[in-house]
This record gives structure tokens, sequence and C-alpha cells, in this order.
């Protein structure tokens, strides 16, 4: 059995990180979204163990003293967190896991997993970030001001990423992110070991 890849993909908030995985997920077999914690209140419509893990912050800190988070990190006033023997088990099954996280949980995970793929997706300009922002109607003034500048903050960490992605044309962008997957599916040394037999057989000769 191969074992899968892990990718963190982070951006901004507004510039369209979370539907475009969402659609990844779709349309590629063996991938999957690791489904983090958070101390966050749930939103309308979010289902707990699909969208996030909604934990209280006494239940979060008691996962943090055991070392249950690959990655953890503070956002706004909350606290988000990625269980890492769910990550484990998902790679060991051959399926590629997905963290949909921050500049801040990125440097902890490539610390802790070298060779993970991280991709940053960028708005195609800061007019753009905005308008979606207001259009998804879920935060106040105050707060889509807060989540501009932290934007600009997080921006200016997407020299740490291997892989630059701008989110205008969203099918355009879809691909690419395919793309990025479906290449590292066919590094050598992951087709080596999905490929033995075949390899084995052809090596063998007449």
């Amino acid at each position: 059995m191969h074992s899968g890849k892990l990718y963190i993909i982070s951006a901004p908030s507004g510039a369209g990180k979370t539907s475009l995985v969402k659609r990844l997920i779709a349309e590629l077999a063996d991938i999957t979204v690791s489904v983090s914690h958070t101390t966050r209140a749930m939103r309308p419509g979010e289902i707990d163990g699909k969208d996030y893990f909604f934990v209280s912050l006494p239940e979060f800190q008691a996962m943090q003293e055991t070392q249950a988070f690959l990655e953890h990190a503070r956002v706004f006033d909350n606290f988000y967190g990625t269980a890492r023997q769910t990550v484990v088990d998902n790679l060991y099954l051959g399926r590629d896991v997905i963290l949909e996280i921050d500049w801040q949980g990125a440097q902890q995970v490539k610390r802790l997993w070298p060779d993970a793929v991280s991709v940053f997706i960028l708005p195609p300009s800061i007019e753009v970030l905005l308008d979606r922002l207001k259009k998804r109607g879920q935060d106040d003034s105050a707060t889509i001001a807060r989540r501009m500048r932290d934007a600009v903050t997080e921006m200016q960490h997407y020299f740490e990423f291997d892989f630059l992605l701008v989110n205008d044309n969203f099918d355009e962008a879809l691909n690419q992110l395919k793309s990025i997957v479906i290449a590292h599916r066919l590094a050598q040394q992951r087709q080596q070991q999905k490929l033995q037999s075949l390899l084995a057989s052809l090596l063998a000769g007449c």
C-alpha cells in the first residue's frame, strides 16, 4: 500500500480557498480534508464533525496538553487545531490529506512534515477581496475591516509556500490546484510504490 501526500492550503479570508478545496475533493478520488477542531461558535448551516469539530476552550486546551494536535493557532479570538492521529491514519490508508490552515499552522506542519506540499491562494486584487467578504454577509463592518488587515499579514507569508495561485477565474484556479495534486501522484517515488507488480514484470523481460 502506498502512502498518501499531505497538502497545506492557505489563503486570506475571502480568497475562495474553501470553495476550491470542496470542488477539488469532489472531482478527485482518494483525497480528503482534515476536519479541524475549533473553539469558535458554529455558524448557520455548519455541521459539527463535517465543517469543524466544535469544542469548548477547556476541551481544546486538554488536547493541546496531550499533544494531540499536528498544528494549532489562534485566529482572531478563537483557536483552531488539526488532530495528528486523523491525518496519520488517512495517509497510511493511501489518501491524500488537505490541511486548510493559516501561515502559522503551515510553519508548524512544515517543521514536523518537511515533505508536505504547500499552496497559497491569492485574490486577484485587494478590492476583489473586500467585495467578496462583504458579499458573504457573515460579518459586520468592524469584523470585515479586521479581516482585511489580517489578510495583508497573511499574504506577506506567500513566499514560504511551494506553489502560488491566483483565484481570479475559479475554474482556472481549480485546474491549477488539481494539476499540483496529479503531478505529485505521478512522482517516481510514489509511482514506484503503486506500480511494483507492473515494474517487476516489465523489468523481467520476455
